[in-house]
This record gives C-alpha cells, structure tokens and sequence, in this order.
C-alpha cells in the first residue's frame, strides 16, 4: 500500500442549540442527547477511518506529508485547504458574518471564510437569508441589532434541492429550518454573531460589524454542464463538481500534483480504488480524501452513487456568477 491513498474520514458530530437529532435521511443513527447542527467531515481534528493511517488526524497528516497531500496549489502547505460539513438546521442559526482574507488578515488570522452551500434536501418554504435587503445601509442595520430586529433587513430567499449558494466572506446571513445543505469553504472556523434572537450565546457585535460588508457577491449560483457531470461552482477558493454514476469511471488531476479532492456522498454507495492502496468503500453521508500526489483513481458504483467533489481551482478563476432573488419577486 502507497504511504498515502484515498482515505476515509470519520465524521465528527457537533451538537449546536439549533440543530437535531434526527439525522435522517443522510445518517441514521441518532448521536448523543443534544441536537446535532453540523458534522464535520474534514475538520482539522477529522480522524482516518481505513488503512495504516487509522486514528491520524487531518492536522497531523497536513503536517506529515505538506504538499503530497495538500497539493501545491493550496495556500499552506501544512494545513488541509478546505473544511467540508452537513448543515442541519431545525431552528434558525444566528444572523452572521465571517470575515473575508483582508478582514481576517487585520485580526491576525491566516484567511477568511468564503463558503458555498449545496441544498441536499429541501421541503417547501426553505428559505436562508443572505446579505441585507437592497437600499439597507450599515448603519440601518446596526440600529436594528441593537432594536432586536435584525432579521427584518436580511435578503430573505428561498431555497430548493440541488440549488447552489455562494456565500462571500464579508456577507451577512443566517438559515432558516426546512433544508439540509453540504458547506465546502475555506478551512477556517471564525464566526461574528450579531444577532441571536434572544439565545444565551455571546456576541461579537464590534468585529463582525467591521468584517461585514454592505454588498458582496453572494448569490445563487447556476450549474453547468460538462463532460456528463455539473459543474456546480467555480470560485478563487474552491471549486465544486456533481456526479451521478452508475459504473465504473475514472478520475484523474486536473493538473498533476495541485489539489487534493474530496469526494462526499449524496445517495447510494461506492468503492474507490488507486494503484497500490487497498480500496475503500464509502455511503451516503461518508467523505474519502484522495491526496493530491495521486494522480489517478478509479470510482465503482454500487449499484449507483451520487456524489460530489471538491478541490481547489488549478488555474485563476474569478468570483462566480450569481443572482439574489428577493422573497416575494
């Protein structure tokens, strides 16, 4: 077996006031006594599930192997690019900003958090809230944090399965209950809740009032096809790519030794198979990490599999092409 080869990760659960306990349909096993809100599939602390590399963590393998995993278009060769997670919101979360590079640059971080949701599942009246409503300025905005009404001036839309949401760092927003989404973003966990519907939960009015912006080009994002499969988004920071298989297909780099990929399942089940590495088998719900030194690998459904990809751009892309549909247009 190869020192690195497509590795299955062990999801992480995280409990949050806002989520469930009824997984379902991605997982089927109820976790814990307190609601889950996101799990976490490759977070820093995400441990290997298959091979001599069982129990590592995601950090301590950045560390290890640097650009054989990351790949050498990553912004840090010793730490994983992308974190990648379920969203499962039962209530709403709180209206929220992350800063993008320049802003987490000033606080003395390494790099923003840009992010995109993909609506796994959806019922109807799902809707998130994203950016503020056109016309509302700043300063309206901080009034009505401070009024306990925020939520009013949020660009409330509705959202459906298969949809694709850009989310600019510097945007303020928040998810309403009704979908179940799949985050891919840059790897970074900062977080400013400027509104939190009354929650015993602190707040970080003064940072996130500096990192948001009024206007962003956060939006819903329109699929294209290529090669059989969707290109779902293509942003400077990841790019995300949907497959619907139903034999066997090979995969290969877009460009020798540049990203690693990730590959989460949707529906279904399948086996991935690399020279020299024992294959692994993933489900709905499971992620496999193929490192970026491995320049091939082989997909084999079982009996069909839906999954998505992600990896970082190979070449310069510009910011993604959106539209914000307001509620009631």
């Amino acid at each position: 077996m190869s020192e690195l080869y497509p590795m299955l990760m062990v999801p992480v659960f995280d409990e949050r006031v806002w989520g469930t306990r009824d997984l379902a349909p991605i997982y089927s096993r109820v976790v814990g006594k307190e609601p889950i809100g996101e799990v976490w599939l490759t977070a820093d602390g995400s441990k290997v599930a298959n091979g001599p590399l069982s129990g590592v963590t995601l950090a301590e393998l950045s560390k290890r192997f640097r650009r054989k995993l990351v790949g050498s278009v990553a912004p840090d060769d010793d730490r994983f690019p992308l974190l990648i997670k379920f969203l499962f919101p039962k209530e709403k979360l709180s209206v929220q900003v992350h800063p993008d590079d320049e802003s987490a640059r000033a606080l003395g971080l390494p790099n923003g958090k840009t992010e995109c949701w993909y609506v796994a599942r959806s019922v109807a009246g799902a809707k998130i809230g994203l950016g503020l409503k056109p016309g509302a300025t700043r300063e309206q905005f901080a009034k009505a944090i401070e009024d306990k009404n925020a939520e009013d001036l949020m660009n409330w839309i509705d959202v459906k399965t298969g949809e694709m949401i850009y989310v600019a760092g510097g945007t303020v927003h928040t998810i309403a209950p009704g979908s179940i989404l799949i985050e891919t973003q840059q790897n970074s966990d900062t977080t400013f809740r400027l509104y939190d519907y009354g929650r015993p939960r602190e707040l970080h009015i003064e940072k996130g009032m500096q990192a948001m912006r009024e206007r962003t080009g956060a939006g819903k994002v329109a699929p294209r096809s290529v090669d059989g499969h969707q290109v779902l988004i293509e942003s400077p920071n990841f790019v995300v790519e949907k497959y619907t298989l139903d034999g066997v297909a090979k995969f290969r780099s877009e460009a020798a030794g540049a990203s690693a990929q990730v590959l989460v399942v949707l529906n279904g089940s399948g086996v991935v198979e690399a020279e020299g590495a024992q294959p692994v088998s993933f489900n709905r719900g499971d992620a496999v990490i193929i490192p970026a030194c491995m320049p091939e690998y082989t997909l084999r459904a079982q009996w069909s599999i839906e999954f998505l990809r992600m990896r970082l751009p190979t070449t310069h892309v510009p910011q993604p092409e959106t539209t914000l549909i307001e509620k009631g247009s």
